[in-house]
């Protein structure tokens, strides 16, 4: 009875190691709160920066690779906004899709 408890329970641990870890393509828990943080890192570097305005700027961040959508008033704006989030703690990359707002 012991040995079959003993092996249940290393099979309930192994199952929730396992739902824990990541993929290429799922964050792992740890990963996530990792990334959680970085986002909001970027999110009040732009709000410090003038020269970025954070309402138009959506930022999402998956295993430390930081995307940045949305609209901006002019070219500066947009590598600013690469430049602030790329000096960020724990950011691997920036892909920068912010765009020029029309009209502009």
């Amino acid at each position: 009875m012991v040995n079959s408890k003993s092996r249940f329970a290393a099979l309930l641990l192994a199952v929730a190691v396992a739902a824990c870890g990541g993929s290429p393509v799922k964050e792992s828990t740890g990963e996530y709160i990792d990334d959680s943080t970085i986002t909001t890192k970027v999110k009040a570097a732009f709000v410090s920066d003038k020269a970025v305005d954070a309402m138009n700027v959506k930022v999402e961040t998956f295993k430390g690779m930081v995307q940045l959508s949305g609209f901006a008033d002019s070219s500066a704006e947009i590598e600013r906004a690469a430049q602030i989030a790329a000096k960020v703690a724990g950011v691997k990359a920036v892909r920068n899709d912010i765009r020029l707002r029309p009209g502009k």
